[in-house]
């Protein structure tokens, strides 16, 4: 359709209208995390092969980069993608892989050869089906319970050497392009939720009555529900300011580790807050931001790498 980045971050933030945030991060997934570096570096075969039916939604993609003892820090990760005449034999795992369980094929990121960590790595299209691809387990979570999270083994699995996105060695960078967009994704997807819950939560106070009035007419509770949709507002703001960036063809890593830095932090504030404005009714599973509050219980990790991306 020739349509810009930002037209996915318009059909984000409208997505976000979604009262369960695992449908969401699965669309993320397909469409801003799993397919960017195919999209810019994949051969026109494997874009037929591979981006052509998961646009058309036909296949379900994964991203696998996360491992057991690499999670942001990515230069760390241990696959290996040994290449053996026209294949490449692939031994390791993958961990926390969105779609993991029903995916038809993953945007794989291996080590290809034994040199420098920024450039050993490549990302290869690997299907899903293939012998020696053992999904151990769907992983039980705090929140997004509807999301598919898996553990995934490889045990000398081969895949054609043309699998490979791009040029051999590059996965890394790659990568870092790739996480751009993924980025800029999960800021767009956050900001709805978070209006939503502070509306909800306006007309919850403004209903309910303590000693005689609105919980809503206490000038504490008005200024905080204020200041937090002030904040949510001056978020998308900055997230607007990196996609415009970032279509007229920049570098926006700084920008876009920002906001993901602050929407991370900014999810957890806001749900903390106004889940303490619902009293005993935030404690139970009938209103929005108590699922939200479980879903941003979760590890600062990844926010300490967007920390020092937005200072180096």
């Amino acid at each position: 359709m020739g349509l810009d980045f930002s037209y996915n971050i318009a059909v984000a933030e409208e997505l976000g209208n979604i009262r369960c945030g695992g449908i969401p991060m699965a669309i993320g997934v397909q469409a801003s995390m799993a397919t960017p570096a195919l999209t810019r570096f994949g051969s026109h075969e494997l874009k037929k092969q591979f981006l052509v039916p998961t646009i058309a939604g036909d296949f379900v993609a994964c991203l696998g980069i996360s491992e057991a003892g690499a999670g942001s820090d990515v230069a760390n990760i241990k696959t290996t993608a040994v290449r053996k005449g026209d294949e490449y034999v692939i031994n390791g795992g993958k961990m926390w892989i969105t779609s993991g369980s029903q995916a038809d094929w993953m945007c794989l990121l291996a080590n290809t050869s034994e040199g420098p960590p920024h450039r050993n790595k490549s990302l290869i299209c690997l299907p899903m089906n293939l012998p020696g691809i053992h999904v151990a387990k769907k992983i039980d979570k705090l929140g997004m319970k509807s999301s598919d999270t898996a553990q995934i083994f490889f045990e000398d699995v081969r895949v054609p050497c043309k699998n490979l996105i791009g040029e051999e060695g590059k996965g890394f960078t790659y990568q870092m392009l790739q996480f751009q967009e993924e980025r800029l994704w999960g800021v767009a997807i956050a900001l709805t939720p978070m209006e939503t819950i502070i509306q909800e939560t306006i007309e919850y106070t403004q209903q309910r009555k303590v000693f005689g009035q609105p919980v809503l007419h206490n000038q504490t509770v008005h200024f905080r529900l204020a200041e937090l949709a002030t904040e949510v507002e001056l978020l998308r703001s900055l997230l607007h300011r990196a996609v415009a960036l970032y279509v007229e063809g920049n570098d926006v890593t700084k920008f876009a580790s920002m906001a993901k830095l602050k929407a991370g932090r900014l999810t957890r504030e806001v749900t903390d807050s106004c889940l303490q404005f619902w009293g005993g009714m935030g404690f139970t599973s009938e209103v929005l931001v108590s699922r939200f509050y479980r879903y941003q219980r979760r590890t600062p990790k990844r926010q300490k790498n967007s920390m020092r991306k937005c200072v180096s």
